[in-house]
C-alpha cells in the first residue's frame, strides 16, 4: 500500500497576510462548548490535560481564571475525584470538566461526577477508535441524554472522528501518539502526526468541536493546530512544573524540578492500578516554571500575534483565511532561533 505523506507542525508555516488589525486587543479567541446542557465560552481555547501530574483542583481554578478549562485526572478514587472537582466548582466558584474511562465503575464515577456538579465528561481512553467507546457513549447518552457536555477520544482519523460524534460525543480530542512524553507510535507503529490528523479530522461534514490533543510545544503550533480546524488545544507538557501541577518540588544541585508523567508509564500504572500493562509512555522531571498563569500570559499573546499575521480577528476568521506553506529542512532550521548553532 502506497503510504500517504503527513505533516507535523514543523513541517509548515502560515503565510503572512495583509491585515487591518490596528491593535491585538481587537482578536476574540473565545470559543463555545456546546450541549443542551447549557453553553459554555471558553476565552481562552486552551485546555488543560487529564493528568495525574497535571491536572487537579489547583489547576482547574487557575485554567478558569484565565478564560480555559481544566479536566480532572480520573487516576484515583472515584471520592477523591469528586473531591478535587468540588474544590473548584464550590470553593472557587469554576467550571471544571472530569475524566472517566469506558470500563469499570465508568458510570458510577461519571453518576458522582455529574452529581457533584460536572457540566463536561471528558471519556479518557489511548485508543478512542474502539468499541469500548462506541459502548460507553451509547450508555452515558442513555443515561444523561444531553444534560452533560461529552468529550471522547483519542483518535487519530477522519472516520474515528465521525464515529465519535456519531456514537454521542459532543467535542473530540484528535491525535494519538503526539504527546511529548507518550512512546505510542514507538511501542506500537501506529499514529498520524500531529498536524496531519487536525487537517484530516477538519473535512468531517459533523459539527462537533475538535480538540488538537498532544505534540504542541509553543503558541506557533497553537496557532498552527487552530487554522488547520481545531477549536481548542489540550495541553500537558506546556503546563507541567507550573505551581498548580500536582505534586512537590524536587530540589536538586541543579534546580528545582516537578514530576511530569505519561499515564501509561510504568510509574504511572503501577501507582493508579497496580500492575502494568503495554508501555506506551515515561515518567521524567521537568523545571518548575513558578505560576501557570505566566504560561498561560504568554500563549494568550502568541496566539493573538499569530491571528494577527493573518489578519484574523477570530479563530474562524483564522481558519478560513489561513494559507500554509511546506518548508524544508533547511527552512526548519531557518525558522528557530539559530545564532547558538554557528
Amino acid at each position: 500500500m502506497e503510504p500517504k505523506e503527513a505533516l507535523t507542525y514543523d513541517d509548515v508555516l502560515l503565510m503572512p497576510q495583509y491585515s487591518d488589525i490596528v491593535s491585538r486587543s481587537e482578536i476574540n479567541m473565545s470559543r463555545i462548548l456546546c450541549s443542551d446542557a447549557g453553553t459554555l465560552r471558553l476565552a481562552l481555547p486552551i485546555l488543560a490535560s487529564p493528568m495525574d501530574t497535571i491536572t487537579e483542583s489547583e489547576m482547574g481554578v487557575a485554567m478558569w481564571q484565565a478564560g480555559g478549562l481544566g479536566i480532572i485526572h480520573r487516576y484515583n478514587t472515584i471520592e477523591r475525584q469528586c473531591a478535587l472537582v468540588d474544590q473548584v466548582i464550590v470553593g472557587a466558584n469554576a467550571n471544571a470538566g472530569a475524566a472517566i474511562g469506558t470500563t469499570g465503575d465508568y458510570l458510577d464515577r461519571a453518576r458522582a461526577l455529574v452529581a457533584t456538579g460536572v457540566r463536561i465528561l471528558c471519556v479518557d481512553v489511548a485508543h478512542g477508535h474502539h468499541v469500548l467507546m462506541k459502548e460507553a457513549l451509547d450508555t452515558l447518552r442513555q443515561v444523561f441524554g444531553d444534560a452533560v457536555h461529552i468529550m471522547a477520544g483519542n483518535v487519530a482519523t477522519l472516520e474515528g472522528y465521525n464515529d465519535l460524534v456519531d456514537w454521542g460525543a459532543d467535542s473530540v480530542r484528535c491525535n494519538i501518539g503526539g504527546g511529548s512524553i507518550c512512546s505510542t507510535r514507538i511501542q506500537t507503529g501506529h499514529g498520524v502526526p500531529g498536524l496531519q490528523t487536525i487537517i484530516d479530522c477538519a473535512k468531517t461534514d459533523r459539527g462537533a468541536p475538535i480538540v488538537a490533543d498532544g505534540g504542541i510545544r509553543n503558541a506557533g503550533d497553537i496557532v498552527k493546530a487552530l487554522a488547520a480546524g481545531a477549536d481548542f488545544v489540550m495541553l500537558g507538557s506546556l503546563l507541567a512544573g507550573t505551581d498548580e501541577t500536582p505534586g512537590n518540588v524536587i530540589n536538586t544541585r541543579h534546580g528545582k524540578f516537578k514530576s511530569y508523567r505519561g499515564m501509561a508509564s510504568k510509574d504511572a500504572q503501577i501507582e493508579w492500578r497496580g500492575k502494568t500493562a503495554s508501555l506506551e509512555g515515561i515518567a521524567t522531571t521537568v523545571p518548575a516554571k513558578g505560576p501557570v498563569e505566566h504560561i498561560l500570559e504568554d500563549l494568550q499573546r502568541g496566539i493573538r500575534s499569530g491571528l494577527s499575521y493573518s489578519g484574523a480577528r477570530t479563530i474562524r476568521e483564522l481558519q478560513s483565511r489561513a494559507l500554509f506553506v511546506r518548508q524544508t529542512a533547511s527552512g526548519q532550521a531557518e525558522s528557530s532561533t539559530h545564532i547558538l548553532r554557528r
